[in-house]
């Protein structure tokens, strides 16, 4: 694929609100993971919540839009100046030559919760103030970011899991080399609710303790949320170049990868396919990395396969928790901000590291000068993404 420009992008998760934010936590290694309760869950949990969204208000005029995830989605836009760049683009190209491509998994589920709690008792119908669609409905944050950016471009929303707002980037590249649009706002917005707390409970996959990826005794994920975004143009200013994309489907279990990593080894080799690399010429990769104990073995043994051992390597999860819809686009932010800022991230909170896992894992920092970083996104049923970023289009 060509190179795509990435023109600005923007970020509002755990650790904090915008990049300023978001870097410094980075470099001082700490998590936006807390030990607490959320809405009604009756035990606390470690888990990833971003400040200020209950107070965040929308303008009168997207008041029907008005939940969680929006809300999340509403501070995104206004973190480091992206809506008013995304104003400038639109000036450039037109409304409707602008595309938005966006994924979730849940989107605003929990004002669906929210209004069970206040269902009639004597019909049990819902109550009028609630709007499934343009809250609860997938697509109700795309067409929600596409009102508040005043766009008028062909908009979709992703929702394969864990691999949602990695493959808009990969959709996003597609319409641009075809000449649909001109620029595309890209991303995903996932926000804490209900049915993820009591569901990824019920498959025994949170941990008790704060997470702790490629620990030899990692017990399970935390959730997180997080709204991330990333304007690409087809003509540009680049703060970082999307180089390359892979896209698989195994389809080997509804909840498991594939015992040898097919899926995820296959996602990899196409993004350097795509970018035209070798595996020698990148530099860094954000892991998936989850903190369960099969997801991580197995993509270690993919990252192996595909690259080598030597290759530097965390998760980030540790510190932003796992967002599921949204960890796609969080963590190409993440990689885009250690290629402006010369920073491989640490993967936090590993106490024994995994002597089954054999990638360069990083436990500290590392100052360096990455020209190209890979970021991987798995989701349930086998759907898995791999971008590529660079420093430069070449």
């Amino acid at each position: 694929m060509a190179p795509v420009a990435v023109s600005a992008f923007s970020v509002s998760s755990a650790l904090g609100i915008g990049q300023a934010a978001t870097l410094a936590a980075l470099r001082e290694q700490r998590s936006g993971l807390a030990h607490r309760c959320f809405e009604t869950v009756d035990r606390p949990l470690w888990i990833g919540e971003v400040p200020g969204v209950d107070e965040e208000r929308l303008p009168a005029a997207l008041s029907a839009y008005d939940c969680r995830n929006n809300r999340l989605a509403w501070q995104g836009l206004h973190a480091d100046g992206f809506a008013a760049r995304v104003a400038q683009a639109r000036q450039r190209h037109g409304a409707e030559r602008i595309a938005v491509l966006l994924g979730t998994s849940t989107s605003g589920i929990l004002q669906t919760e929210e209004a069970y709690r206040r269902r009639d008792a004597a019909t049990g119908a819902l109550p009028a103030d609630f709007h499934y669609r343009q809250t609860h409905n997938t697509h109700s944050l795309a067409e929600f970011v596409r009102a508040a950016l005043d766009l008028q471009g062909p908009a979709m929303v992703v929702s394969t899991a864990c691999s949602s707002s990695a493959k808009v980037f990969a959709q996003a590249a597609r319409w641009l080399a075809l000449g649909l649009v001109d620029a595309a706002v890209v991303g995903g917005v996932d926000s804490l609710c209900l049915t993820t707390l009591y569901g990824f409970s019920s498959l025994e996959l949170l941990s008790p303790e704060i997470c702790r990826p490629w620990d030899a005794n990692r017990h399970g994920l935390s959730l997180g949320e997080a709204a991330a975004f990333a304007l690409l143009e087809r003509d540009g200013d680049a703060a970082a170049w999307l180089l390359g994309c892979g896209e698989s489907s195994d389809g080997h279990h509804m909840s498991s990868p594939h015992p040898e990593g097919a899926g995820a080894a296959a996602a990899m080799r196409g993004a350097l396919a795509s970018a035209r690399l070798t595996p020698a010429e990148v530099d860094y990769i954000n892991l998936h990395g989850t903190a369960t104990p099969n997801n991580d073995t197995v993509e270690d043994l993919a990252v192996r396969t595909v690259f080598g051992a030597q290759l530097p390597c965390s998760s980030t999860k540790g510190a932003t928790g796992h967002t599921l819809g949204a960890a796609g686009g969080l963590e190409a932010v993440i990689s885009m901000l250690a290629l402006q800022h010369g920073l491989l991230p640490a993967g936090l909170n590993v106490r024994t590291p995994d002597p089954a896992l054999r990638c360069a894992y990083l436990s500290e920092n590392r100052a360096a000068a990455p020209r190209r970083i890979a970021s991987n996104s798995f989701g349930f049923g086998g759907s898995n993404a791999c971008l590529i970023f660079g420093r430069e289009a070449a």
